[in-house]
């Protein structure tokens, strides 16, 4: 081979190295063709083309009366941004700002064995994408209920984690990428002391986040398995929040007993105020018993 010749072989062979590389993280960048409901802020496939989005159709949340609308994850990059939160040692608050959707959060767990996403949001920048990776990347991501399906299957595939999700809640899954788990029973062990639990209620599925190592006795992350009022004071569990629909009384009296076995002092909620943490357990006990009254 002459000097030409092999100059313009090693040319095509450094340039196909990166190219190669584009092509194997094509599957982890956001689709722009798929749609989010500005509403709830679910991501469903290209494929989908229904008018509703098919979880705010249901009845446990709501079409706004203004009508649907929809947005794209190119749309949020342009428009929003993600703030994280310090909340202890091991635990961060991740939402969209300015707020979207409904306003959720997730939360980054750091643990020693693999870090948790517990839950979603609809937004993947590099804000959070270096953070992410700084504090050591994920294992695992535990998603409470379907209102919090977000985009989840672009977090797996970039952060090339499983997405755990209670099977009880499959139904309402529109788009199951390849890293989707889905688990059975009543809890399910991670690492570290760390269990999935289903409580039920909101949804059949609907499911908490325990870490026994994070306070004195234990630091539940619940989504809205069960909610937090702004006095600190009580806590309801309800079968719909936004449309005020209660759950039957067996049915609380079922998730009481559920509440019983565990251990914990401290909660954490779907929105940024709802952090308690102190005397959750007797808080949560005396909300329900007086609604049971």
């Amino acid at each position: 081979m002459d000097r030409i010749t092999f100059l313009k072989s090693s040319a095509m062979a450094i340039a196909v190295v990166p190219l190669l590389s584009f092509i194997k993280n094509l599957n982890k960048i956001p689709s722009k063709m798929k749609k989010i409901c500005t509403a709830c802020g679910t991501q469903f496939p290209e494929s989908y083309n229904k008018e509703l989005c098919a979880i705010c159709s249901e009845e446990r949340q709501y079409v706004p009366i203004s009508g649907q609308t929809w947005t794209t994850h190119d749309q949020l990059l342009r428009d929003h941004t993600t703030q994280i939160v310090k909340l202890n040692e091991n635990l961060y608050e991740i939402v969209v700002t300015p707020k979207f959707a409904i306003g959720q959060r997730a939360f980054l767990v750091i643990s020693e064995n693999g870090n948790i996403l517990w839950d979603c949001i609809p937004l993947l920048d590099q804000n959070v994408i270096d953070f992410i990776n700084q504090k050591g990347g994920l294992k695992a991501i535990a998603i409470s209920h379907p209102h919090y399906y977000s985009n989840m299957n672009d977090w797996a595939e970039l952060f090339n984690c499983s997405l755990y999700i209670h099977r009880n809640d499959e139904s309402y899954i529109s788009d199951k990428g390849d890293r989707l788990i889905l688990w059975e029973g009543d809890e399910f062990s991670l690492w570290d002391d760390i269990k999935i639990i289903n409580i039920g209620g909101h949804f059949a599925g609907s499911s908490i986040l325990l870490n026994k190592n994070m306070s004195d006795k234990g630091t539940m992350l619940c989504g809205d398995t069960m909610y937090l009022s702004p006095s600190m004071k009580h806590f309801a569990i309800m079968y719909s929040y936004p449309n005020r629909i209660p759950l039957p009384v067996s049915e609380l009296r079922r998730i009481k007993k559920r509440f019983e076995l565990l251990d914990f002092d401290t909660v954490y909620g779907f929105y940024s105020y709802q952090n308690l943490v102190k005397d959750a357990k007797l808080i949560l006990n005396e909300s329900i018993d007086r609604y049971l009254k």
